[in-house]
């Protein structure tokens, strides 16, 4: 039972700015004071994540959970327990720690410094991951001793404040985590300009907007040659199951039908930037377009549900493809409604947005507004995670 825990993901980014795993955590206004996190967390992540590849996952945990029948369900490869110094001084707990790594699990240490570092080889032999604080005032030292190692930790920084700071320990090699990715974006180029398949996409989406003739779409589909052979890869991919060889553009566009035409072509226009492409910024607007997807299953007609994938994509375009959304918006026409939630978080669609951005954040109060739209803790969380499974399947 998850009661009224909300999950939130910060992702991992390596120094080229892809998403090579998340921690998971319950968000801090939906916890009680002195509420454990760990175990329910842990029952959580276990009860959801079957065969998923999320690349590696961060979880707090503590002494409790050493022994937890959760971790059962848990890839050892891929989990990183987070754990305090003060976790690793009993002897049984020391113990319990060395079978979970002979099992494959690895071990993050989350409070060390540098003293401890210098002189605690006990535990630094258990320990695979260092998460150290981006503020921590012995950052570099701690990096360099980490690496410096017979067997190297790897060291990940935690609370990145700006992509300034991202950037500077990229150069060192070294991965983090956000405080809060989209909320620290990176300053647009007042140079940039739509590259010309961004636009001819915007075009082939008015037209698929307007219902065009499957002709129109069909000539201007056969300008770029790569759209073309993406959309055709696309629809005989093994995901697709389809029957038969679908060999020409016409017959892809009948096959597929003009709304999920609509969708796919949303995906590929994020992918268009010519310069400064963040992959991390994509998976987060794949997750957020098919988490608000998911929420509005049931609560909305099947056409704004549509719209809310829509919503959710084109909610970080700006980022994405470095470009004002006033400028983009002024090559394809989107409904209102649409336009209303990416501006303002109002209209239909607008709540559902904002509730996928709170999730993103630590500090974010997804509670009340859960309470205000009537859903409870299950379904977002489950809509949540579904949607990080989902978005690692999308392949442009």
């Amino acid at each position: 039972m998850i009661e009224n825990n909300y999950l939130v993901r910060l992702p991992l980014l390596d120094p080229k700015q892809n998403v090579v795993g998340y921690k998971l955590a319950w968000q801090k206004h939906s916890l009680s004071e002195g509420d454990v996190q760990s175990p329910k967390l842990l029952n959580f992540v276990a009860q959801h994540i079957d065969t998923a590849k999320l690349g590696f996952l961060f979880l707090d945990a503590s002494p409790a959970v050493f022994g937890a029948a959760a971790l059962n369900a848990l890839p050892p490869a891929d989990t990183v327990l987070m754990l305090n110094c003060a976790d690793l001084v009993d002897e049984d707990h020391l113990a319990r720690a060395t079978l979970l790594r002979s099992r494959g699990f690895k071990l993050a240490l989350c409070d060390a410094d540098l003293v401890f570092l210098e002189t605690d080889e006990v535990v630094l032999s258990l320990i695979t991951h260092l998460k150290i604080d981006s503020a921590h005032p012995d950052l570099l030292a701690m990096t360099q001793l980490a690496k410096n190692r017979k067997i190297a930790l790897t060291v990940v920084v935690d609370q990145l404040p700006s992509w300034q700071a991202f950037d500077a320990r990229a150069r060192v090699g070294v991965s983090g985590f956000f405080k809060n990715l989209c909320a620290t974006p990176r300053l647009l180029n007042p140079d940039q300009k739509l590259s010309w398949q961004a636009i001819l996409l915007l075009q082939l989406m008015q037209l698929v907007q307007d219902n065009a003739d499957i002709q129109h779409l069909e000539k201007l589909l056969n300008q770029d040659a790569s759209i073309a052979e993406r959309l055709l890869g696309h629809l005989n991919s093994a995901r697709f199951g389809l029957g038969g060889h679908i060999a020409s553009v016409r017959q892809a566009v009948t096959m597929l039908g003009y709304k999920p035409l609509f969708r796919w072509l949303s995906l590929l226009l994020v992918t268009t930037c010519t310069s400064g492409f963040c992959p991390a910024m994509l998976q987060t607007a794949i997750i957020r377009g098919r988490f608000i997807e998911l929420l509005g299953q049931g609560r909305l007609p099947k056409s704004e549900v549509d719209s809310l994938f829509i919503v959710g994509i084109f909610s970080l375009l700006d980022q994405l493809l470095e470009i004002p959304v006033d400028e983009i918006f002024s090559h394809v026409v989107l409904p209102d409604t649409v336009l209303q939630a990416l501006r303002s978080y109002d209209g239909v669609y607008g709540p559902y947005l904002a509730l996928a951005v709170a999730c993103e954040s630590e500090d974010g109060d997804v509670a009340t507004m859960a309470k205000a739209m009537g859903m409870d803790a299950e379904r977002i969380n489950q809509a949540h995670f579904a949607a990080i499974v989902w978005a690692q399947s999308i392949k442009l």
